[in-house]
Parts: structure tokens; C-alpha cells; sequence
């Protein structure tokens, strides 16, 4: 079944990207809720395969994920987070618009280029949704997010 021209399934195929499957949940909480015309998304990881590619503190130096790995796990949170909105917006078709984005960065102390790491997540939203793919949001530098994972986010989005 081929995608309708301008949706995002048809923009993740160009880009040679595939959606995952929706995470399973590390604690007491659903992936995403839909609550009228919004779904709100859990903070989603990086994980590939069920298994987080990288782990540790973001920074710059050895024994740090380096700014750059961290820009990339965000663009796979953003790939987690559309899963887990289809999934109870009755797919990636209901998917209208990006209102807000808040990323976490486990940062090493010295590290203050959160914003460069989470736009990872906003830069492919903007590839996949054009305009409605801007949104507000927030960069936030941690001390730890869970499994060690180097970033955290997480999205509300508009839906049909």
C-alpha cells in the first residue's frame, strides 16, 4: 500500500526512515494519551529495537556522548513519540500539528548546548510535517534520565 503524496508516511519513506514500534513502558504509565483533540506522549528514549543505542552524559571529550550522537538519539525520540501518538490517534494520517516539544539532555555539567540536541527531534518534524511541524518547546539540561539514557522527550501534538 503505497502513501498519499505529502503525508508523513509518504515523507518518512523518502527520507528512508520506518516508524518503530510503539516502546513499551519502563514504569506505571501509558506511551501517549489522547485527550480530545490532543495526544500527549510520555518521555520517549532513544530506543532502537527495544535496547538504547548509547548511554551516558552529554558533552564534549572522551567518556561523553558527544553533542552531535545525542542530536541523533533525539531525532529517534521524535520517531518513538510519532508511534506512540498514531497509535491512539488512529494512525499517522491523524496527526495535524506539533504544538510543543520539551527535551531533556543528561548533561554533563559543562555542557550548556541542549538546544543543538533537541533540535534533532525538531528538525525531523519539520521535515516530516512542514509548517506543522513548528512547534513551541523547551531544551532542559539533567543530572540523569532513566537507563542512563542520554536524552528524554517528549510531545503534544494536534490531531484529527
Amino acid at each position: 500500500m503505497s502513501a498519499a503524496p505529502g503525508s508523513i508516511q509518504a515523507r518518512l519513506d523518502e527520507l528512508g526512515l520506518e516508524l518503530p514500534q510503539v516502546a513499551a513502558p519502563l514504569a506505571s504509565y501509558l506511551p501517549a494519551v489522547r485527550d480530545g483533540d490532543h495526544v500527549w506522549t510520555a518521555g520517549q528514549l532513544p530506543f532502537v529495537e527495544g535496547k538504547l543505542p548509547l548511554t551516558g552524559k552529554v558533552g564534549d571529550g572522551d567518556g561523553f556522548v558527544s553533542p552531535a550522537q545525542a542530536q541523533e538519539l533525539a531525532r529517534t525520540c521524535a520517531l518513538n513519540g510519532l508511534a506512540a501518538a498514531a497509535a491512539v490517534a488512529g494512525g499517522l494520517d491523524a496527526i495535524e500539528r506539533v504544538v510543543k516539544v520539551v527535551g531533556f539532555v543528561a548533561s554533563d555539567p559543562s555542557f550548556t548546548g541542549q538546544p543543538g540536541v533537541v533540535n534533532g527531534a525538531s528538525n525531523l518534524l519539520g521535515d516530516l510535517l512542514g509548517d506543522a511541524g513548528v512547534h513551541a518547546r523547551s531544551a532542559v539540561g539533567v543530572a540523569v534520565l532513566p537507563l542512563d539514557a542520554p536524552v528524554e522527550v517528549e510531545f503534544v501534538f494536534r490531531v484529527r
